[in-house]
């Protein structure tokens, strides 16, 4: 993996851990020479996660909607921050340029991504790794909710695989590194979506 997207909240959350866990993400990706891909924000996790990979000479991509930079603090001190016209510009341009996706603890604008970016998996239009960064249980309902879709006939067993899940993130990225994507039928041309 040369990149990878990271979804999580523009604010600190009200644990330390969760800080904490930002940090030590950055620099897993620092020591595996992985580059972050991210909101391009510069508030809460977001902001930290950046400058934990920025401040170790680490690549950092921002990319952010227009409407976003005054509210989340557009990092415009980054090398390269990618300014774009909507949320559904931006998801596309973090498919496009990383090579896996990790969600942290986060609010709504973090699970629209994450579920979207799994959404896009199972429909075939990636086969990247997609991973939940499970700090303190965070994510422990969110789980339980995809593995009662499949008990319930609302998911696919084998696409259940597309959702990695771990509480360190060199185990995390380790799972990411090592994945092989379920096969799914591409139900949708990628021109298409």
């Amino acid at each position: 993996m040369k990149r990878v997207s990271v979804f999580c909240g523009s604010r600190d959350g009200l644990k330390p851990a969760y800080m904490a866990a930002a940090d030590a993400m950055g620099r897993a990706l620092l020591e595996r020479k992985i580059g972050l891909v991210y909101g391009g924000g510069g508030v809460g996790m977001m902001g930290r996660i950046s400058e934990t990979v920025k401040a170790r000479g680490g690549e950092v991509i921002g990319v952010i909607p227009n409407a976003l930079l005054a509210r989340e603090g557009g990092r415009v001190e980054l090398a390269e921050l990618r300014i774009v016209r909507s949320m559904h510009e931006r998801k596309a341009m973090m498919v496009e340029i990383s090579d896996g996706f990790i969600a942290l603890p986060g609010g709504f604008g973090t699970f629209e991504e994450f579920c979207e970016i799994v959404t896009w998996a199972q429909l075939g239009l990636h086969s990247k790794p997609v991973g939940l960064l499970n700090i303190e249980g965070y994510f422990d309902p969110l789980v339980l909710q995809f593995d009662r879709a499949v008990s319930e006939g609302f998911a696919h067993a084998d696409n259940r695989g597309l959702i990695l899940h771990e509480s360190d993130s060199g185990r995390l990225l380790d799972l990411m590194e090592s994945y092989e994507p379920p096969a799914v039928e591409q139900w949708i041309d990628p021109d298409e979506s």
